[in-house]
């Protein structure tokens, strides 16, 4: 975990506008990408990148990003800490390009698991998990995954082994956006009452405004305290935030906008940066 300073929130909500405005350029110059999810989730992802994981350590804390199509999020934030560069980001999604659709660890070693079968994800931080565990490591392992992903029946496996193994140093962290793909998730196979099913397969478990930076850094502070049981955030987002007609509008989990939506878009998310400027 990085040395912890004093946090500045506005700092934060200006950094994520930035991101999502990277985002944003990814995407349309690409032509393919998935804006939606990715701005849903994109204040827990910056607020890990800038506070939590110190992605230039090789024994560290770990993020996995099992709904890797957001990885565009995950993108913008490593190039904020300098990992993934500027000249890069234009390149998203094309021929030999290190910024593939999904996680690869291959071509960014930072990104710590290739990606996109929704499902998996929290396997692999139940394994990495455990692995500290007979380390005696003191990391975490962050997992994040879509409220639709948890249809999978592989994301209730892994609950059961996490409880089972007590893995305190897992931290699952649910994009709870209503959206599964272009589908309200309550339609497709609800998942209500999500928090006490958590509970019941032995987790702790919070419910926060997954765009609050005040409440994203009280969970995660606060479950770092607790011990002997896996920990989930069940963060309540909107898919498309940050961009009005974007806002829980199903048709942006994957469409590309044509040239006079991307310069609404982007005027929008200029006036948020320059809103919450540091």
């Amino acid at each position: 975990m990085k040395n912890r300073q004093k946090i500045d929130y506005d700092e934060l909500r200006h950094t994520a506008a930035k991101n999502r405005l990277k985002v944003l350029n990814m995407v349309y110059e690409g032509m393919s990408g998935h804006i939606g999810g990715s701005f849903s989730a994109c204040d827990i992802i910056t607020y890990l990148g800038e506070y939590v994981i110190d992605y230039k350590s090789e024994e560290r804390d770990r993020f996995i990003l099992s709904k890797g199509h957001a990885v565009p999020a995950l993108y913008a934030e490593l190039n904020e800490l300098g990992i993934v560069h500027d000249d890069e980001l234009s390149t998203f999604r094309k021929l030999n390009s290190r910024l593939s659709g999904h996680t690869n660890r291959e071509k960014i070693p930072e990104t710590d698991v290739t990606t996109g079968l929704l499902g998996q994800g929290l396997s692999y931080g139940v394994g990495m998990a455990f692995a500290k565990k007979l380390k005696k490591s003191k990391n975490t392992v962050y997992v994040m995954i879509g409220d639709g992903e948890t249809h999978e029946g592989q994301i209730w496996e892994a609950l059961m082994e996490a409880s089972h193994f007590k893995l305190d140093n897992l931290i699952l962290i649910i994009d709870r956006n209503g959206l599964c793909s272009h589908q309200p998730v309550e339609k497709v196979i609800s998942i209500e009452p999500l928090k006490e099913r958590l509970e019941s397969f032995g987790w702790f478990v919070k419910d926060i405004n997954g765009h609050s930076m005040e409440e994203i850094d009280a969970a995660f502070t606060s479950l770092k305290l607790q011990i002997g049981k896996p920990k989930c955030i069940i963060a309540h987002t909107t898919k498309g935030k940050g961009v009005s007609f974007m806002e829980n509008d199903g048709q942006w989990h994957r469409s590309i906008p044509n040239e006079s939506q991307y310069e609404m878009a982007k005027k929008e998310l200029e006036e948020q940066i320059g809103e919450y400027y540091a």
